[in-house]
């Protein structure tokens, strides 16, 4: 338990709380002339005689998001979700020592597989398996359906089945499985987390590959032998729609369901036999975000087979460098400010951090007087670049990446007209870092050939899962040719890039997710 120093509720009478001692990170002792009482004993940081605050706030709430743990014993209950809930400790010692006894039983209460997990400054942990379970994990059961109640759990539609191996290693001797796709839900809020996965079977083979919220690509291809262990860390971005000034981002009606938006985070285990043993979730606000502000070629797209270039981009980074995917579908640069998109971002971009704009293949659409390449389309890219430098982040411009044309010459026909041009201009007249990633996709369509090239593409402007993840590697080639401080984060295992060489689509290997839909994203 510990005691905070925040103001007590509104109307409510209190007193100062001891401080929080610089050096140690605890609390101190109140110093007031007089006998310390034995109920200090019961008080990280002691309790006095004299100063006995009443206040005291409990990190991450303790017992249920309902009735449930100390609910019972304190109207209203501690919550979980916000950390602002205060209890008022009797004044008498014997009071006192009652609701640590209740305080005891609820915390008693809290190691069952259905209570909601403890956030925390620490972290929190999961043991997957029906085994026993590990010292300081909250189990996690193949019945463990997601409610807001509990806060955690598999989301519906998940087939998975619980496995137990025995031995004397409570987290490894038992995992959860399935033979097909399943995700694992954690309400969170809004934030940057590491996650940590551990996979494999005591007794078994195990394939596994981690997407994250709307199948952004973390983990690729992870395979164990028996009785061997694979532990990853990556980092993700976890965010509602809230904007920090006020007001919300102005969703449209296919976002509404999408796990991008909906404050939690979500993990999809796939793969040919994907065994999860354990998952860990810290919060990471020293992390570095890369901000994706553009269209439906960059987007998280929620469904296959439609994917994007940026929701295969965290795949290639190490952990601490989050990538927070703001792109949606059908959107210019004038449209993303008029739904309060940017704003968004700029609510939450900080010093250091990337934000990367492309767009181009909508405001190729837009009609008026004023409209235009060199003119509104280059005025809007200086208004992003610029406020990403008030912010003192680092913006990065991204020429729009090519529709699938080819003249009968078999070379790539362009069809974005003067929108590349005006990009790279503002790069060069501004100083703004630059990926080229219309010159660079376009010797990728031609190393596939005309007919070769269906193979990355769903339509001749949206790209399936191989062809985003071939220009997600384009873009990773474009972040080492600027020499942005990114390249000393990028993933260990990728190597440099050519895009006239693409990879073998015989050899891809990042399975399809369960959810699908024929309908094509806005801006086709």
């Amino acid at each position: 338990m510990q005691i905070s120093s925040s103001r007590a509720p509104e109307g409510s009478e209190t007193r100062r709380l001891p401080r929080r001692s610089p050096r140690s990170g605890g609390f101190r002792r109140a110093q007031r002339p007089g006998k310390i009482r034995p109920l200090g004993l019961f008080f990280p940081g002691g309790w006095s005689a004299g100063r006995r605050p009443d206040w005291v706030r409990f990190p991450g709430g303790v017992g249920a998001r309902d009735a449930g743990g100390l609910g019972s014993f304190f109207p209203g209950g501690p919550g979980a979700r916000e950390r602002r809930d205060w209890v008022r400790f009797p004044r008498s010692v014997s009071g006192r020592l009652a609701v640590l006894v209740g305080l005891a039983i609820a915390s008693a209460g809290t190691a069952a597989s259905d209570c909601p997990a403890q956030g925390s400054e620490a972290g929190t942990r999961f043991d997957f398996g029906p085994g026993k379970v590990a010292a300081g994990y909250v189990k996690v059961g193949p019945s463990a359906v997601y409610s807001r109640a509990t806060g955690h759990g598999f989301d519906p539609g998940s087939r998975v089945v619980g496995v137990d191996r025995g031995g004397v290693d409570p987290l490894r001797g038992d995992f959860i499985a399935g033979d097909r796709p399943f995700s694992f839900s954690v309400d969170l809020p809004e934030g940057n987390y590491d996650v940590t996965v551990t996979m494999g079977d005591a007794a078994g083979e195990s394939s596994t590959t981690v997407k994250a919220e709307s199948r952004r690509l973390m983990v690729e291809d992870v395979r164990t032998g028996p009785g061997v262990f694979a532990v990853r860390t990556f980092t993700v971005n976890v965010r509602d729609d809230r904007i920090a000034s006020g007001g919300a981002v102005k969703l449209k009606a296919r976002e509404r369901d999408v796990l991008h938006w909906d404050g939690k985070l979500t993990l999809e285990f796939n793969g040919d036999r994907p065994c999860i043993v354990a998952v860990e979730i810290i919060r990471a606000d020293r992390a570095t975000t890369v901000y994706l502000a553009g269209d439906s070629t960059v987007t998280d797209q929620p469904r296959e087979p439609w994917n994007s270039w940026g929701q295969m981009l965290p795949r290639f980074f190490k952990p601490g460098v989050a990538v927070a995917n703001h792109a949606e579908s059908g959107e210019s640069l004038r449209s993303f400010v008029a739904g309060r998109r940017l704003e968004k971002i700029l609510g939450t971009i900080r010093p250091g951090d990337y934000l990367f704009i492309q767009f181009g293949h909508n405001d190729q659409k837009e009609r008026g007087a004023v409209v235009g390449a060199f003119t509104s389309y280059m005025d809007s890219l200086r208004r992003f670049v610029a406020e990403a430098r008030k912010r003192d982040a680092i913006p990065v411009l991204v020429t729009p990446v090519r529709r699938r044309a080819f003249g009968p010459d078999g070379k790539v026909v362009d069809s974005l007209g003067d929108y590349p041009e005006a990009v790279r201009r503002v790069a060069r007249e501004d100083d703004v870092a630059l990926i080229d990633l219309h010159a660079m996709s376009g010797p990728f369509y031609e190393a596939l050939g005309a007919e070769g090239s269906k193979v990355a593409f769903v339509d001749n402007t949206h790209h399936n899962n191989y062809g985003s993840y071939e220009l997600a590697r384009c873009v990773v080639e474009g972040i080492r040719r600027s020499k942005l401080g990114l390249v000393a984060m990028l993933a260990d295992d990728v190597p440099p890039f050519d895009p006239a060489h693409p990879d073998p689509v015989g050899g891809f290997r990042v399975p399809a997710s369960p959810q699908g839909t024929a309908t094509a994203p806005d801006g086709n």
